[in-house]
């Protein structure tokens, strides 16, 4: 059976993080991704995973929740890490095995990778679960506001990928639902030789991309009776405010990116 995916969900709550204005937590993440790279030793690594951990507390949001709902991107980093494991050849052997052979490069830059991969999670799987979608929209259009003298259609931008960060959860939970009417009719893909799984997965694409195309149908439909002519004119009902809070919290971003820049090697 499918774990839930949380990636693209909203959690409603009471948190400092959840109280953060959209702006600031789109800054926030978006610098963060850049930050990450800073980090090339343990120490700047291990800051980084500690950062995290705190942003999660401070979210109120459990880590084991967070962790079982990202199963499927920890399999894909779990993947990674094994990668640099087995084909990074430099530094000291410290395992040999028949055809296995471990070096210490291919282990540091395996833990150090997994990490990184980590902690990029942790942080945009935190954005969409303390911001509303349409807060999301709100706060990527005023901060795309700049590009609208180059003529670029900025609110239509800031809704598609706020509908596209929506849409992968539904899509999972569709998938979850396709898979058990499979399973009760005693096809299963998760047993099985790798052939017979590739077959079972057409069955699975089909009603999943006819499934996909009647929501978004749908989705357009209820726009449309709801008189969604794009973003000429429209006005917002709830109004962006930055405070305390959000210079607090870029704040901490700017002091934790000059601890990476002076411990790193």
């Amino acid at each position: 059976m499918m774990e839930k995916m949380i990636f693209g969900r909203f959690m409603p709550g009471d948190s400092f993080v959840h109280k953060l204005d959209p702006r600031s937590k789109l800054l926030f993440v978006f610098a963060f991704i850049f930050i990450v790279f800073f980090a090339n030793n343990p120490v700047t690594y291990a800051g980084l995973l500690v950062f995290a951990l705190l942003v999660i507390f401070v979210s109120r949001i459990k880590l084991y929740f967070l962790i079982n709902g990202l199963k499927p991107v920890i399999i894909l980093m779990v993947f990674t890490f094994l990668l640099h494991i087995f084909f990074t050849k430099e530094g000291n052997p410290i395992f040999e095995w028949k055809f296995i052979h471990v070096y210490e490069e291919g282990l540091r830059q395996g833990i150090f990778i997994s990490i990184r991969f980590l902690v990029l999670v942790f942080m945009t799987s935190i954005l969409t679960l303390t911001t509303s979608p349409i807060s999301i929209t709100d706060g990527l259009e005023v901060l795309l506001n700049p590009f609208k003298k180059l003529k670029l259609p900025v609110h239509e931008l800031a809704l598609m990928m706020s509908i596209s960060l929506r849409f992968i959860p539904t899509l999972m939970d569709e998938t979850d639902k396709i898979m058990k009417a499979q399973m009760a009719r005693g096809s299963d893909i998760s047993t099985g030789p790798i052939k017979e799984r590739v077959k079972a997965v057409v069955p699975l694409l089909v009603p999943l991309f006819v499934s996909a195309f009647k929501r978004a149908e749908d989705l357009a439909t209820a726009m449309e009776v709801r008189g969604y002519r794009g973003g000429e004119g429209r006005t917002r009902y709830r109004q962006l405010k930055w405070d305390g809070k959000d210079t607090l919290a870029m704040i901490l971003l700017v002091a934790m990116t000059a601890l990476l820049i002076t411990l790193r090697s």
